[in-house]
Protein backbone atom coordinates (compact mmCIF):
# COMPACT_ATOMS: atom_id res chain seq x y z
CA UNK A 1 0.00 0.00 0.00
CA UNK A 2 2.74 2.38 0.71
CA UNK A 3 4.02 1.58 -2.60
CA UNK A 4 0.96 3.50 -4.21
CA UNK A 5 1.26 6.95 -2.36
CA UNK A 6 4.05 9.80 -3.67
CA UNK A 7 5.22 11.20 -0.30
CA UNK A 8 2.70 14.34 1.39
CA UNK A 9 3.60 17.61 1.09
CA UNK A 10 3.46 19.11 4.62
CA UNK A 11 3.94 22.83 3.92
CA UNK A 12 0.41 23.23 2.67
CA UNK A 13 -1.54 25.67 4.53
CA UNK A 14 -4.81 23.00 4.44
CA UNK A 15 -3.79 19.59 5.73
CA UNK A 16 -6.23 16.39 5.42
CA UNK A 17 -5.75 13.96 8.15
CA UNK A 18 -7.46 10.50 9.56
CA UNK A 19 -7.79 10.43 13.59
CA UNK A 20 -8.09 7.53 15.50
CA UNK A 21 -8.92 6.92 18.83
CA UNK A 22 -10.23 4.57 21.59
CA UNK A 23 -11.68 5.63 24.38
CA UNK A 24 -11.54 4.41 28.14
CA UNK A 25 -14.58 2.08 27.72
CA UNK A 26 -12.73 0.32 25.04
CA UNK A 27 -15.49 -0.06 23.06
CA UNK A 28 -14.75 0.39 19.77
CA UNK A 29 -11.94 2.20 18.16
CA UNK A 30 -13.11 5.53 16.22
CA UNK A 31 -11.87 7.09 12.96
CA UNK A 32 -12.62 9.86 11.10
CA UNK A 33 -11.16 12.64 8.92
CA UNK A 34 -10.95 16.40 9.18
CA UNK A 35 -9.16 18.93 6.83
CA UNK A 36 -8.05 22.11 8.48
CA UNK A 37 -5.33 24.91 8.09
CA UNK A 38 -4.70 24.06 11.96
CA UNK A 39 -6.51 27.11 13.18
CA UNK A 40 -10.60 27.31 12.65
CA UNK A 41 -11.05 26.28 9.37
CA UNK A 42 -12.48 23.43 9.76
CA UNK A 43 -14.19 20.44 7.44
CA UNK A 44 -14.75 16.54 8.65
CA UNK A 45 -15.73 13.90 6.82
CA UNK A 46 -17.98 10.64 8.21
CA UNK A 47 -17.17 8.94 11.51
CA UNK A 48 -16.92 5.09 11.83
CA UNK A 49 -16.39 2.52 14.62
CA UNK A 50 -14.62 -0.30 14.34
CA UNK A 51 -14.46 -3.31 17.01
CA UNK A 52 -11.33 -4.83 18.91
CA UNK A 53 -10.15 -7.70 18.54
CA UNK A 54 -12.21 -9.57 21.87
CA UNK A 55 -8.50 -10.67 22.41
CA UNK A 56 -6.89 -7.94 22.51
CA UNK A 57 -9.66 -5.86 24.78
CA UNK A 58 -9.37 -8.89 27.26
CA UNK A 59 -6.21 -8.20 27.44
CA UNK A 60 -6.08 -4.38 28.10
CA UNK A 61 -9.33 -5.06 30.72
CA UNK A 62 -6.85 -7.24 32.39
CA UNK A 63 -3.87 -4.68 32.12
CA UNK A 64 -5.47 -1.80 32.95
CA UNK A 65 -6.79 -3.01 36.47
CA UNK A 66 -3.25 -3.70 37.57
CA UNK A 67 -1.75 -0.37 37.94
CA UNK A 68 1.41 -1.64 38.45
CA UNK A 69 1.93 -3.73 35.08
CA UNK A 70 0.06 -0.74 33.30
CA UNK A 71 2.32 1.46 34.47
CA UNK A 72 5.76 -0.46 34.44
CA UNK A 73 5.35 -3.74 32.26
CA UNK A 74 7.28 -3.46 28.82
CA UNK A 75 3.74 -4.77 27.17
CA UNK A 76 5.16 -5.06 23.61
CA UNK A 77 2.82 -7.72 22.77
CA UNK A 78 -0.17 -6.01 23.99
CA UNK A 79 1.00 -2.55 22.07
CA UNK A 80 2.03 -4.86 19.05
CA UNK A 81 -1.92 -6.17 19.24
CA UNK A 82 -3.29 -2.67 19.52
CA UNK A 83 -1.51 -1.49 16.87
CA UNK A 84 -2.22 -4.09 14.12
CA UNK A 85 -6.05 -3.59 15.38
CA UNK A 86 -5.68 0.49 15.25
CA UNK A 87 -4.27 -0.40 11.57
CA UNK A 88 -6.67 -2.25 10.65
CA UNK A 89 -9.67 0.29 11.46
CA UNK A 90 -7.73 2.80 9.55
CA UNK A 91 -7.45 0.42 6.32
CA UNK A 92 -11.06 -0.44 7.06
CA UNK A 93 -12.18 3.27 6.72
CA UNK A 94 -10.09 4.12 4.19
CA UNK A 95 -11.86 0.96 2.06
CA UNK A 96 -15.22 2.13 3.35
CA UNK A 97 -15.18 5.83 2.45
CA UNK A 98 -13.15 4.59 -0.67
CA UNK A 99 -10.28 7.43 -0.29
CA UNK A 100 -7.55 8.07 -2.03
CA UNK A 101 -4.49 7.39 -0.28
CA UNK A 102 -2.88 10.11 -2.01
CA UNK A 103 -5.60 12.75 -0.76
CA UNK A 104 -4.56 11.97 2.39
CA UNK A 105 -1.28 13.47 4.27
CA UNK A 106 -1.42 12.93 8.01
CA UNK A 107 -2.67 10.15 10.40
CA UNK A 108 -3.13 10.72 14.04
CA UNK A 109 -3.10 7.89 16.56
CA UNK A 110 -4.08 8.72 20.15
CA UNK A 111 -3.84 4.90 21.25
CA UNK A 112 -5.09 3.79 24.32
CA UNK A 113 -4.71 4.95 27.82
CA UNK A 114 -3.85 2.17 30.12
CA UNK A 115 -2.34 4.71 32.45
CA UNK A 116 -2.75 8.07 33.47
CA UNK A 117 -0.51 9.91 36.70
CA UNK A 118 0.36 13.45 36.06
CA UNK A 119 0.92 13.96 39.30
CA UNK A 120 4.29 11.77 38.55
CA UNK A 121 4.70 13.70 34.98
CA UNK A 122 3.57 10.24 33.06
CA UNK A 123 0.96 9.39 31.01
CA UNK A 124 1.31 5.85 28.71
CA UNK A 125 -1.12 5.32 25.58
CA UNK A 126 -0.19 1.96 23.75
CA UNK A 127 0.29 2.49 20.08
CA UNK A 128 3.36 2.43 17.64
CA UNK A 129 2.93 4.91 14.99
CA UNK A 130 6.00 4.15 12.87
CA UNK A 131 4.90 0.68 11.92
CA UNK A 132 1.44 2.50 11.55
CA UNK A 133 3.24 4.92 9.19
CA UNK A 134 5.07 1.99 7.30
CA UNK A 135 2.15 0.20 6.55
CA UNK A 136 0.49 2.65 5.20
CA UNK A 137 3.01 5.34 3.71
CA UNK A 138 2.05 8.10 5.10
CA UNK A 139 3.11 10.46 7.95
CA UNK A 140 2.05 9.76 11.31
CA UNK A 141 1.69 11.60 14.31
CA UNK A 142 1.51 10.07 17.63
CA UNK A 143 2.38 10.47 21.73
CA UNK A 144 0.17 13.75 21.84
CA UNK A 145 0.05 13.71 25.70
CA UNK A 146 3.61 13.34 26.21
CA UNK A 147 4.76 16.88 25.86
CA UNK A 148 2.07 18.37 28.35
CA UNK A 149 2.83 15.67 31.34
CA UNK A 150 5.85 16.26 30.99
CA UNK A 151 6.02 19.75 31.57
CA UNK A 152 3.69 19.45 34.63
CA UNK A 153 0.39 19.80 32.64
CA UNK A 154 -2.30 17.22 33.24
CA UNK A 155 -2.66 16.07 30.17
CA UNK A 156 -6.36 15.91 29.40
CA UNK A 157 -8.94 16.80 28.76
CA UNK A 158 -7.04 17.23 25.45
CA UNK A 159 -10.43 18.54 23.48
CA UNK A 160 -10.74 22.17 24.28
CA UNK A 161 -9.09 23.85 21.58
CA UNK A 162 -10.92 21.92 18.71
CA UNK A 163 -14.17 22.20 20.35
CA UNK A 164 -13.24 26.45 20.25
CA UNK A 165 -12.59 25.82 16.68
CA UNK A 166 -15.93 24.21 15.90
CA UNK A 167 -17.61 26.83 18.47
CA UNK A 168 -16.70 29.77 16.61
CA UNK A 169 -20.19 30.81 15.28
CA UNK A 170 -22.25 29.40 18.54
CA UNK A 171 -23.56 31.38 20.95
CA UNK A 172 -21.67 32.18 24.10
CA UNK A 173 -20.57 31.12 27.05
CA UNK A 174 -21.48 27.43 26.18
CA UNK A 175 -20.18 24.43 27.67
CA UNK A 176 -19.26 21.54 25.63
CA UNK A 177 -19.21 18.06 27.86
CA UNK A 178 -17.92 14.67 26.66
CA UNK A 179 -19.58 11.72 29.02
CA UNK A 180 -17.18 8.96 27.64
CA UNK A 181 -15.57 6.78 30.55
CA UNK A 182 -14.23 9.98 32.55
CA UNK A 183 -16.87 13.34 32.11
CA UNK A 184 -14.75 16.42 31.16
CA UNK A 185 -15.96 19.67 29.88
CA UNK A 186 -14.83 22.01 27.87
CA UNK A 187 -16.20 26.52 28.68
CA UNK A 188 -15.89 28.77 25.52
CA UNK A 189 -16.61 32.21 25.58
CA UNK A 190 -15.18 34.50 23.05
CA UNK A 191 -11.51 33.88 24.04
CA UNK A 192 -11.45 32.19 27.22
CA UNK A 193 -11.45 28.24 26.99
CA UNK A 194 -11.27 26.12 29.99
CA UNK A 195 -11.46 22.69 30.94
CA UNK A 196 -11.32 19.67 32.99
CA UNK A 197 -12.41 16.68 33.68
CA UNK A 198 -15.23 16.65 35.84
CA UNK A 199 -15.56 13.36 37.25
CA UNK A 200 -16.50 9.66 36.09
CA UNK A 201 -19.15 9.17 33.57
CA UNK A 202 -19.77 6.38 31.68
CA UNK A 203 -16.82 3.80 33.00
CA UNK A 204 -17.97 3.48 36.83
CA UNK A 205 -21.86 2.73 35.64
CA UNK A 206 -20.59 0.75 32.88
CA UNK A 207 -18.05 -1.51 35.05
CA UNK A 208 -21.59 -2.19 37.82
CA UNK A 209 -23.87 -3.26 35.00
CA UNK A 210 -21.26 -5.32 33.45
CA UNK A 211 -20.59 -7.19 37.15
CA UNK A 212 -24.02 -6.82 38.19
CA UNK A 213 -26.14 -8.44 34.40
CA UNK A 214 -23.33 -9.07 32.14
CA UNK A 215 -24.34 -6.35 29.72
CA UNK A 216 -21.91 -3.65 28.34
CA UNK A 217 -23.66 -0.44 29.36
CA UNK A 218 -26.99 0.60 30.88
CA UNK A 219 -28.88 1.08 27.43
CA UNK A 220 -30.96 4.24 27.41
CA UNK A 221 -30.60 4.76 31.51
CA UNK A 222 -32.86 2.21 32.12
CA UNK A 223 -31.78 0.23 34.78
CA UNK A 224 -30.95 3.41 36.64
CA UNK A 225 -33.94 5.59 35.58
CA UNK A 226 -36.04 2.51 37.88
CA UNK A 227 -34.11 2.44 40.64
CA UNK A 228 -34.00 4.85 43.42
CA UNK A 229 -30.87 6.75 44.51
CA UNK A 230 -29.03 6.77 47.92
CA UNK A 231 -29.26 10.38 48.53
CA UNK A 232 -26.33 9.79 51.60
CA UNK A 233 -23.98 7.47 49.15
CA UNK A 234 -24.20 10.37 46.65
CA UNK A 235 -23.28 12.89 49.05
CA UNK A 236 -20.44 10.86 50.78
CA UNK A 237 -18.99 10.62 46.73
CA UNK A 238 -19.37 14.10 46.25
CA UNK A 239 -17.34 15.23 49.54
CA UNK A 240 -14.17 13.84 47.72
CA UNK A 241 -12.02 16.73 47.41
CA UNK A 242 -11.28 16.54 43.86
CA UNK A 243 -14.88 18.44 43.20
CA UNK A 244 -13.28 21.27 45.25
CA UNK A 245 -9.95 21.26 43.29
CA UNK A 246 -9.77 24.21 41.12
CA UNK A 247 -9.20 23.92 37.29
CA UNK A 248 -7.69 22.14 35.30
CA UNK A 249 -7.91 18.96 36.57
CA UNK A 250 -8.24 15.24 35.19
CA UNK A 251 -8.56 11.69 36.21
CA UNK A 252 -7.77 8.39 35.66
CA UNK A 253 -10.31 5.86 34.48
CA UNK A 254 -10.72 3.70 37.14
CA UNK A 255 -9.76 6.55 40.21
CA UNK A 256 -13.22 6.76 41.81
CA UNK A 257 -14.12 2.59 41.51
CA UNK A 258 -12.60 1.78 44.79
CA UNK A 259 -14.71 4.38 46.39
CA UNK A 260 -17.68 3.41 44.25
CA UNK A 261 -18.13 -0.24 46.04
CA UNK A 262 -20.26 0.88 48.78
CA UNK A 263 -23.03 0.86 46.18
CA UNK A 264 -22.55 -3.11 46.11
CA UNK A 265 -24.57 -3.60 48.71
CA UNK A 266 -27.27 -2.09 47.01
CA UNK A 267 -30.10 -3.57 44.24
CA UNK A 268 -29.21 -3.55 40.67
CA UNK A 269 -31.78 -1.19 39.93
CA UNK A 270 -30.68 1.30 42.98
CA UNK A 271 -26.92 0.89 42.47
CA UNK A 272 -27.16 1.92 38.93
CA UNK A 273 -29.28 5.12 39.97
CA UNK A 274 -27.27 5.96 42.45
CA UNK A 275 -23.82 5.80 40.41
CA UNK A 276 -25.63 7.69 37.69
CA UNK A 277 -26.85 10.44 39.95
CA UNK A 278 -23.15 10.58 41.32
CA UNK A 279 -22.07 11.59 37.71
CA UNK A 280 -25.34 14.02 37.33
CA UNK A 281 -23.69 15.69 40.34
CA UNK A 282 -20.17 15.55 39.46
CA UNK A 283 -21.23 17.60 36.46
CA UNK A 284 -23.39 20.44 38.05
CA UNK A 285 -19.97 20.66 40.47
CA UNK A 286 -18.42 21.99 36.79
CA UNK A 287 -19.83 25.34 37.46
CA UNK A 288 -17.69 26.11 40.07
CA UNK A 289 -14.97 26.56 38.23
CA UNK A 290 -16.30 28.76 35.14
CA UNK A 291 -16.36 32.38 34.90
CA UNK A 292 -20.03 32.32 34.13
CA UNK A 293 -23.01 30.15 33.89
CA UNK A 294 -23.39 28.56 30.49
CA UNK A 295 -26.73 28.85 28.52
CA UNK A 296 -26.30 25.62 26.60
CA UNK A 297 -24.46 22.29 26.99
CA UNK A 298 -23.40 20.68 24.34
CA UNK A 299 -23.43 16.44 24.87
CA UNK A 300 -21.04 14.35 23.28
CA UNK A 301 -19.66 10.82 24.21
CA UNK A 302 -21.64 7.80 24.06
CA UNK A 303 -23.03 9.05 27.46
CA UNK A 304 -25.52 11.38 25.21
CA UNK A 305 -27.45 8.27 24.35
CA UNK A 306 -28.23 7.97 27.75
CA UNK A 307 -32.13 8.73 27.55
CA UNK A 308 -31.92 9.32 31.62
CA UNK A 309 -28.43 11.15 32.07
CA UNK A 310 -29.46 13.80 29.76
CA UNK A 311 -33.03 14.09 31.27
CA UNK A 312 -31.85 14.58 34.78
CA UNK A 313 -28.70 16.56 33.80
CA UNK A 314 -31.00 19.40 31.89
CA UNK A 315 -33.37 18.99 35.00
CA UNK A 316 -30.81 20.02 37.83
CA UNK A 317 -28.59 22.65 35.33
CA UNK A 318 -31.96 24.41 33.98
CA UNK A 319 -30.53 25.45 30.42
CA UNK A 320 -31.22 23.18 27.22
CA UNK A 321 -28.92 20.30 27.29
CA UNK A 322 -28.29 18.73 23.70
CA UNK A 323 -26.36 16.41 21.80
CA UNK A 324 -24.22 17.94 19.70
CA UNK A 325 -25.37 16.89 16.34
CA UNK A 326 -27.65 19.70 17.36
CA UNK A 327 -25.31 22.23 15.76
CA UNK A 328 -23.88 20.08 13.24
CA UNK A 329 -21.33 17.90 15.04
CA UNK A 330 -21.18 14.05 14.91
CA UNK A 331 -20.74 13.04 18.02
CA UNK A 332 -19.92 9.66 17.16
CA UNK A 333 -16.60 11.12 15.54
CA UNK A 334 -15.71 13.97 17.84
CA UNK A 335 -13.01 12.45 19.88
CA UNK A 336 -11.48 10.70 16.72
CA UNK A 337 -11.54 14.21 14.72
CA UNK A 338 -9.91 15.47 17.30
CA UNK A 339 -7.15 14.11 16.90
CA UNK A 340 -6.95 14.32 12.74
CA UNK A 341 -7.30 18.25 13.92
CA UNK A 342 -3.94 17.79 16.49
CA UNK A 343 -1.89 15.81 14.16
CA UNK A 344 -2.45 18.52 11.96
CA UNK A 345 -1.28 21.13 14.56
CA UNK A 346 1.52 18.95 15.36
CA UNK A 347 3.29 19.29 12.39
CA UNK A 348 2.78 23.11 12.46
CA UNK A 349 4.12 23.74 15.61
CA UNK A 350 0.73 25.05 17.25
CA UNK A 351 -0.21 24.14 20.72
CA UNK A 352 -2.59 21.70 21.66
CA UNK A 353 -2.68 22.34 24.91
CA UNK A 354 -2.93 25.57 27.24
CA UNK A 355 -2.52 26.50 30.76
CA UNK A 356 -6.15 27.25 31.04
CA UNK A 357 -7.52 23.57 29.54
CA UNK A 358 -4.31 21.11 31.11
CA UNK A 359 -2.20 23.40 33.44
CA UNK A 360 0.82 23.03 31.66
CA UNK A 361 3.18 26.40 31.90
CA UNK A 362 2.96 27.77 28.67
CA UNK A 363 0.67 26.88 25.23
CA UNK A 364 2.29 23.22 24.49
CA UNK A 365 2.30 21.39 21.10
CA UNK A 366 3.08 18.10 21.14
CA UNK A 367 2.86 14.40 19.17
CA UNK A 368 5.57 12.55 18.29
CA UNK A 369 6.10 12.55 14.27
CA UNK A 370 6.80 9.11 11.91
CA UNK A 371 7.62 9.65 8.54
CA UNK A 372 7.55 6.26 6.48
CA UNK A 373 10.45 4.09 6.10
CA UNK A 374 11.42 4.41 2.09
Amino acid sequence: MSGARPEADLSQESLTAIGVISGTSMDAIDVSLVTSDGHDAVSFGAGASYPYRDATRRELQAVIADAERAGRAPLAELEAAVTADHLAAVRAYIADQRLALAAIDLVGLHGQTVYHRPEQRFTRQLIDGQAVADALGIPTVDRFRDADVAAGGEGAPFAPLYHRALAQGLEQPVMVLNLGGVGNVTYIDGDTVVAFDTGPASAILDDFVLRRLGRPYDADGALAASGRVHDDLVAGFMANPFFDRPAPKSLDRNDFHRRAQVVEQLSDADGAATLAAFTIESLVAALRHVPRRPQRWLVGGGGRLNRHFMMRLAERLGVPVEPVEAVGWNGDALEAQIFAYFAIRSVKGLPLSLPSTTGVPRPMTGGRFHRPAG
